[in-house]
C-alpha cells in the first residue's frame, strides 16, 4: 500500500525544448549559402545527427523542421542582405541524392500537432519561396542533381523551373502513398497539376509508383524543364540561371544589403517581449494578447535614411518580430487557443511610415519589407487559433496594422460617443486596398464584402478618415462596438465562449470562414493540407501499429484495413 503520509509525487513527462526560429548563416548544419554575382547557390548538405529533437537521424538528405527553419533564414538572407542577386539555384552538396524528403522516423515518432505544423511551416517556407518569385522577381533553379523524393521533388515544385540530371538512375518521385499511406502534403499534389498541368492519368501512375520518372519521359510528363547529361550538367544549370534572372526587378548592388540582425527578445514563463510587439498568456483564460506597436520616434523618409536604419527600420523590424511572435505561439503554445490581436501608439506615425512606403514601394528594399509584411500577415491568416482583434483607446489600427483587425475573425470596436478625444479610431489608406492579399490573392477587405463594389466603394470612400466606432460598425468594419458600460463583460464572454468550444470544430470553422469564396493554388494545398493530409495522418493505416508509416524501415509490412471510408 502506498504511505498516505507522504505527499503525492506526480511523474510528468518532461517538456520538450521550446522551438526557437532564430538562427543565421554561422548557426546553419544542414544548407550552405553562396553568391557569385547575380546568382546564389542554395546547398542542401544534412547533417545526419542534426535533427531538431532526437530518435531519428536525417539519412539521405531528408529534413525536419530544423532544416526548413534554416532554409527559411537563408531565404530571407537573399531577400535582404544580396539585393543584387536575381536567380537562386537551390541543390545537393551530396552526391547523387538531392532530398528524399521529410524525414520518415522523425515523422513515425512525432505528435499529431508536430506534424501538423512542421507540414504548415513547410508550407509556407515553399509558398514564400513563390511569392517573392512573383513580387520581387527574384528566380529559382532547382538543380536536381540526385534522386529527388517526396518532399524533396516538393521543394523543387515551387521553384520556378527544375533541371534534372539525366544519369540513367536520378528521378523525381512522390512515393508517399504506396511507400507510407501518407500524402505529399507540402503542396506536392496540387503543384503537380495545378502549376506543372501533369496530366491526371500520368498523375495517377507517377504518385503510385515507388520508382519515379526519370530523363526524356520526366520532360514528356511535363515533371521537369530539362535533363542535362553529368558532363554538361553544371553549364546547363548555370545557364538557365543566368537566363531566368533576366527579367528580374531586383537591380541591388553588391555590398549594399540589409544586414538581418538577431531579433532581440525577453521571454517569460507567460510572455515574450519585443522592442514593437508584446505577448502576454493568460493560460488561465487560455489567451495570447499581441500588441503591435507603432513606430516610437519619426522614422526615415528618404532612401538613405531607410537602408541606414538597415533591420532597425520600423517596418522591417517590426514584421520581423510579429512573424518571430506568431512561429513561437503556434509551435510553443498549443493550448493558447483564443489570440487578442492589439495595437498600441500613435496612429499618424503608422500611417506616416506607410507614406514613406508608398513613395519608395519600387526600391528593392522597401519593395521586400513591403513582401514580408505580406507573408507575416498571410502566415496571421492561416494560424489555427481563434483572432479578435480589440479596438481600444490608444489603439493605432491604422494602414498597414488595421489588417491585423481585418483578419481577425472578430473585432470588438469599444463605443465612446460621449468622449471623442479618447475614443478609439480606425483609419484606412491604400494599403487596404491589395498590397497585402493574403494567400488566395484576394485583400482581407474583399474577402470581407465579397468582392461586392458597394460596401467596397463605401469604405474605399472613407480612405483616410479617422473612424470611431460608430463609423466602423455602419461600415461594416468591425463586429461590434460595445460602450465602456458592456465592454468588459461582452469581451470576457466571447473569450469564454470560445474556449469551452471544440478546438478541432473551431479550426475547421475559421479555416473555411477565412477563405470563403475564392480559390487558388495556395489555398487548395493549405485545404488539402487540414481536410485530407491530417485526416489521413491519424487513421491506423498509416500511424496504427501496422501502419505504414509506423513500421517504415524496419522490414515488417504494413497491415491495412481495406474498408474505403
Amino acid at each position: 500500500m502506498s504511505d498516505l503520509s507522504q505527499p503525492l509525487q506526480l511523474h510528468l513527462a518532461p517538456q520538450p525544448p521550446r522551438v526557437d526560429y532564430r538562427t543565421d548563416p554561422t548557426q546553419y548544419r544542414h544548407w550552405k549559402l553562396d553568391v557569385e554575382g547575380a546568382v546564389a547557390r542554395l546547398s542542401l548538405d544534412i547533417a545526419e545527427d542534426g535533427g531538431i529533437r532526437p530518435g531519428y537521424k536525417l539519412k539521405l538528405n531528408s529534413y525536419d523542421l530544423g532544416v526548413d527553419i534554416e532554409l527559411s533564414d537563408a531565404l530571407n538572407r537573399v531577400r535582404f542582405e544580396h539585393p543584387e542577386v536575381k536567380s537562386v539555384i537551390v541543390t545537393s552538396a551530396k552526391d547523387r541524392i538531392f532530398c528524399s524528403g521529410a524525414n520518415i522516423f522523425m515523422l513515425g515518432v512525432s505528435s499529431h500537432a508536430w506534424k501538423v505544423n512542421f507540414c504548415k511551416f513547410t508550407n509556407e517556407t515553399r509558398n514564400g519561396i513563390e511569392d517573392t518569385s512573383k513580387h520581387s522577381g527574384l528566380k529559382f533553379l532547382a538543380a536536381v542533381n540526385g534522386a529527388c523524393a517526396g518532399g524533396g521533388y516538393e521543394l523543387a515544385l515551387a521553384c520556378d523551373e527544375i533541371v534534372l540530371v539525366d544519369d540513367r538512375s536520378s528521378s523525381v518521385s512522390l512515393p508517399e502513398v504506396p511507400l507510407l499511406g501518407v500524402l505529399p502534403g507540402t503542396g506536392g499534389l496540387t503543384r503537380v497539376t495545378d502549376k506543372r498541368h501533369v496530366r491526371h492519368d500520368l498523375a495517377d501512375i507517377f504518385c503510385t509508383s515507388v520508382e519515379g520518372v526519370r530523363g526524356q519521359r520526366a520532360v514528356d510528363w511535363r515533371l521537369v524543364d530539362a535533363i542535362a547529361k553529368p558532363a554538361q550538367f553544371a553549364a546547363a544549370v548555370q545557364e538557365r540561371a543566368a537566363k531566368l534572372g533576366e527579367g528580374s526587378l531586383r537591380s541591388g548592388v553588391a555590398g549594399k544589403g540589409v544586414p538581418l540582425t538577431r531579433i532581440e527578445r525577453t521571454d517569460s514563463a507567460d510572455g515574450i517581449a519585443y522592442e514593437h510587439v508584446t505577448v502576454v498568456i493568460d493560460r488561465t483564460r487560455r489567451t495570447a494578447t499581441l500588441t503591435v506597436k507603432a513606430p516610437p520616434s519619426a522614422q526615415p523618409t528618404d532612401i538613405a535614411g531607410i537602408e541606414a536604419a538597415g533591420a532597425a527600420w520600423w517596418p522591417l523590424a517590426m514584421c520581423r518580430q510579429l512573424d518571430d511572435a506568431i512561429l513561437n505561439l503556434r509551435t510553443n503554445e498549443l493550448d493558447i487557443g483564443t489570440w487578442l490581436l492589439k495595437t498600441e501608439g500613435d496612429a499618424q506615425a503608422v500611417l506616416a511610415s506607410d507614406a514613406t512606403l508608398l513613395a519608395h514601394k519600387d526600391h528593392w528594399l522597401v519593395r521586400e519589407t513591403i513582401g514580408a509584411l505580406r507573408r507575416t500577415l498571410a502566415r496571421l491568416d492561416v494560424s489555427s487559433r481563434s483572432l479578435f482583434a480589440l479596438v481600444e483607446p490608444g489603439s493605432c489600427f491604422a494602414g498597414t496594422l488595421a489588417e491585423i483587425a481585418f483578419a481577425a475573425d472578430r473585432s470588438y470596436m469599444l463605443a465612446l460617443p460621449d468622449d471623442a478625444a479618447k475614443a478609439p479610431k480606425l483609419t484606412l489608406n491604400e494599403f487596404n486596398f491589395g498590397f497585402y492579399p493574403m494567400v488566395n490573392d484576394q485583400s482581407r477587405l474583399q474577402r470581407r464584402f465579397y468582392e461586392e463594389a458597394a460596401p467596397l466603394e463605401a469604405v474605399r470612400g472613407a480612405a483616410g478618415q479617422a473612424l470611431d466606432a460608430d463609423a466602423a460598425l455602419a461600415l461594416g468594419l468591425v463586429t461590434a462596438a460595445p460602450d465602456d458600460i458592456d465592454w468588459n463583460d461582452e469581451i470576457r464572454i466571447a473569450i469564454e465562449e470560445r474556449a469551452a468550444m471544440s478546438p478541432d470544430s473551431l479550426t475547421g470553422l475559421e479555416a473555411n470562414l477565412r477563405f470563403a469564396s475564392k480559390e487558388n493554388m495556395n489555398t487548395r494545398i493549405f485545404g488539402r493540407l487540414t481536410a485530407w493530409q491530417n485526416w489521413i495522418f491519424q487513421r491506423p493505416n498509416a500511424v496504427g501499429p501496422k501502419g505504414a508509416l509506423k513500421v517504415y524501415g524496419t522490414g515488417e509490412k504494413a497491415g491495412f484495413d481495406t474498408t474505403r471510408v
